[in-house]
């Protein structure tokens, strides 16, 4: 079906509704048939499916997979059985975690689901937008995301933000309408497409298509691609380095086993065991776990996740940029006074700012609500017409209808107001024309007012005998007065920043209020005013010269909304990991441009949709624990990895060594991966450890030199008395065969164990206890290790006892 050519009338009829909506059960009936359609009720076994089946994608496990199929096509089927038992074991337990913590994830994602605001059966309903259907007549105003492939059935000043699929950055202009089957989708003005936003104004729309159907589900594939974290780069890069180490390693070991004339068989199982024993093939679940607790964490202080991996970036911020409303004050904003040029209270100017905000139909926001809390009455007037606030021309106006006529009432940014003023109310009904010196008296006592910590809107009127408005009639206005607002700053702000500032993290203030008042809130913050930088200074700085003070300045005023992108980047270009916290849709480009986009529970859908987090509550303290989780779930990742790199790269390299040296292998394949899946039982813990204070001061950095640094040192170091123990094993001990692995899988697994509750902490041993699952789960692995070679099936996996004095030597070797 053409969405822009055919006539209204045939849409309705074809889409079997009409311009009262759909009802509740026609409603029902077509979101039924289309769960129905999209295979629904089969999408959680399909995801199960995913993420077991993801579990064994590794390459070496599926060549370890392949070796040892073919190892029992040679006959060597008991072997074959163990170590694919043990391969699936440690499938299982990844997939368990993986599968758990995606579960907490969808849990958290259903908080934030999009909504739209429907008319069913003629009557106003909110749903949430995925349950919106063909037919459906959906009402929009500023801020709301489209849900849908729609045709406009009436709009009032509508503008869309359509960049997305269209690359035009400037906002177009929607109106109802027919157009030509040949006409492109950026000049259909008469549409609207799903995943698009309304920038200002109001409309009425009727949906067409949903779902896949849509031009944006058609493109969602390419559209959905999201960059890579500063964490995911580095992890990517560490699979890399550690595949080149095992690769080089594997095919050195196979080599020379087979030179020397051992089995080839047990050569390449032996190589590849090797291999699946230095993978950190844990990591993946690791992480999700560790990801996941902390965004449960997070939830119980009221921070919502909405992409796992931006916890770690989040961990990473050391300088949040926040707007003032809301975040540093209390968002309830109280109407102080209504006041005139002169300076004296006029109960009129309350009515006409109060007749604005409850006849302005575009997004809601404080200001309107506490001015609509003043419950004046509307009686005598009724509302007409209204030009939508946008954020160029900084402003609303109503078209009332009152008892004298026609009444235009604009209420905005007080130079946004003045501009379209050209004469001076001097009392009620009463005019002056408005020259230079009374601009410049006016523009005086307002700062007066800024400097006292007042939120200064300007209000002008205009008898008019027109009944609809546009942009056009704004113009010889007269100034009526000054809306004075207050809304003072949260008690803990003042320590939530202190709170911030001890963990690293400089608190920038971004604001579009005027210098005085951004100056009132620096110096009740403890900032010095000269650290305060307004748009327009700004925009006379090269980019070069703002970059060298931007970390200097700590409140930015009298900003754009482009010109807090530009912030943001030049925060980041200063080498800082940057998070960005707003509500409004002037905040959209900036969540989308910081490391960390942050936005609050009752922001437009559209600045929901940019932010990595969503709050539950706007304060800064909730954020200052949010840093922290992610900080715990950087250094509890970071844990295993080194583990990996240190602990286990150097007993897998001692194992190669020692298979060079004897005459025999000193461990089976099966007793290698036997020796991976029980050092790794524990580590599943590892994402739920305690974390000592110090390593949460400052944010973590991914540093690839420091763990190519730690792998050599701690490695070799750990080989260094690994080949120790092969001395005393052999030489000493004059064991061999199955009593040399028995001695050395003890050795080895403890000794992991052991470095594994060393290397959790920074502190001593014994003066940082671990989370009770690790701790347990290590005693458990220790229990499990010891117990092996005198159980039933020892001598399936090439065990035997060893006497007390060889049990001895081993255990003084390993405390050694």
């Amino acid at each position: 079906m053409q969405l822009g050519e055919p006539p209204l009338t045939a849409l309705y009829q074809a889409l079997e509704t009409d311009g009262s909506g759909l009802d509740r059960e026609q409603a029902a009936l077509r979101l039924q048939r289309s769960r129905a359609d999209k295979g629904r009720p089969d999408s959680g076994l399909r995801k199960i499916l995913a993420i077991m089946a993801n579990q064994f994608r590794s390459p070496l496990v599926l060549l370890l997979v392949v070796a040892v199929v073919l190892s029992a096509f040679l006959g060597e089927v008991y072997d074959t059985f163990i170590i694919g038992c043990i391969i699936l074991a440690s499938g299982l337990l990844s997939f368990w975690q993986e599968y758990k913590a995606g579960k907490a994830v969808e849990k958290l994602q259903k908080l934030i689901s999009q909504k739209s605001t429907v008319l069913r059966g003629n009557t106003q309903q909110v749903v949430d937008a995925q349950d919106v259907v063909p037919g459906d007549l959906v009402l929009l105003k500023a801020g709301d995301i489209i849900p849908a492939d729609c045709r406009i059935i009436d709009s009032n000043e509508l503008h869309v933000n359509e960049s997305s699929l269209t690359g035009e950055s400037f906002p177009a202009e929607k109106m109802s309408g027919q157009i030509s089957r040949q006409t492109a989708l950026s000049e259909s003005f008469n549409c609207l497409w799903q995943g698009t936003n309304v920038i200002s104004g109001t409309g009425k729309a009727l949906v067409v298509r949903t779902g896949a159907d849509t031009v944006f589900g058609k493109l969602r594939e390419s559209l959905s691609e999201t960059s890579e974290t500063a964490f995911e780069r580095g992890i990517r890069g560490f699979g890399y380095f550690l595949l080149q180490i095992t690769t080089v390693l594997t095919l050195v070991i196979l080599a020379v086993n087979i030179y020397f004339g051992k089995p080839l068989i047990d050569s390449v199982l032996f190589s590849l065991a090797l291999a699946v024993g230095m993978a950190p093939e844990l990591l993946p679940a690791i992480m999700t776990v560790a990801m996941s607790t902390a965004a449960a964490r997070m939830m119980e202080r009221k921070v919502i996740v909405k992409k796992l991996s931006s916890i770690f970036n989040l961990g990473e911020v050391t300088v949040l940029c926040t707007d003032k409303t809301g975040t540093i004050t209390e968002g309830s904003v109280r109407v102080c006074d209504a006041v005139d040029g002169a300076g004296n209270s006029r109960q009129h100017l309350r009515l006409y700012a109060y007749l604005n905000a409850v006849m302005q139909q575009g997004f809601a926001n404080p200001i309107d609500q506490a001015l609509a809390d003043l419950a004046l009455g509307m009686d005598g007037y009724r509302r007409l017409n209204e030009v939508p606030y946008d954020f160029i021309r900084k402003r609303v106006t109503v078209l009332a209808e009152g008892q004298n006529g026609n009444l235009m009432i604009s209420k905005g940014a007080l130079e946004c107001i003045l501009e379209v003023c050209s004469r001076l109310e001097v009392d009620k009904g009463v005019y002056a024309p408005l020259d230079e010196a009374h601009r410049l008296s006016l523009l005086s006592q307002y700062q007066t007012y800024c400097e006292q910590g007042y939120r200064v809107l300007g209000i002008a009127v205009k008898q008019t005998p027109l009944d609809h408005i546009t942009r056009a009639d704004e113009n010889e206005m007269s100034f009526a007065g000054y809306l004075l607002l207050e809304d003072p700053l949260k008690p803990s702000s003042l320590a939530s920043i202190q709170k911030l500032r001890a963990l690293g993290v400089e608190v920038k203030i971004i604001t579009g209020d005027n210098r005085f008042a951004a100056m009132h809130i620096a110096q009740k913050l403890g900032v010095a005013a000269g650290c305060v930088l307004t748009g327009p200074e700004l925009d006379e700085l090269s980019p070069e010269a703002f970059h060298q003070r931007a970390m200097g300045i700590a409140v930015y005023a009298e900003i754009e909304p482009h010109q807090k992108v530009r912030v943001v980047k030049a925060l980041r270009q200063q080498g800082a990991v940057t998070a960005y916290i707003g509500d409004g849709i002037n905040d959209v480009a900036a969540i989308n441009a910081a490391d960390a986009g942050i936005s609050t529970h009752n922001a437009v859908d559209v600045a929901k949709q940019a932010a990595d987090f969503v709050l539950m509550e706007k304060d800064l303290s909730v954020l200052a624990d949010g840093i922290m989780e992610g900080r715990k779930s950087f250094v509890n990742s970071m844990k295993y990895i080194f583990i990996t790199t240190g602990a286990t790269f150097g007993n897998m390299f001692s194992v190669a060594g020692a298979s060079l040296l004897l005459p025999f292998l000193p461990m089976l394949p099966k007793q290698i991966l036997l020796t991976n899946f029980i050092t790794d039982l524990p580590a599943l813990a590892i994402a739920s450890d305690q974390v000592d204070p110090q390593q949460t001061r400052r944010s973590g950095k991914w540093s690839m030199s420091l763990i190519r640094r730690f792998m050599v040192v701690f490695g070799l170091h750990s080989s260094f008395f690994d080949f120790l123990t092969f001395y005393i094993l052999y030489f000493k001990l004059h064991l061999s065969g199955a009593a040399f692995r028995t001695g050395w899988f003890i050795e080895s697994v403890v000794t992991e164990l052991l470095i594994l509750l060393v290397v959790r902490t920074r502190q001593p041993f014994l003066s940082s206890r671990p989370a009770n699952p690790l701790l347990w789960l290590t005693v458990i692995a220790l229990l499990v290790t010891i117990l092996l070679p005198v159980s039933p099936v020892a001598s399936q996996l090439g065990f035997t006892e060893i006497s007390l004095k060889e049990t001895s030597w081993i255990g003084g070797s390993a405390a050694f």
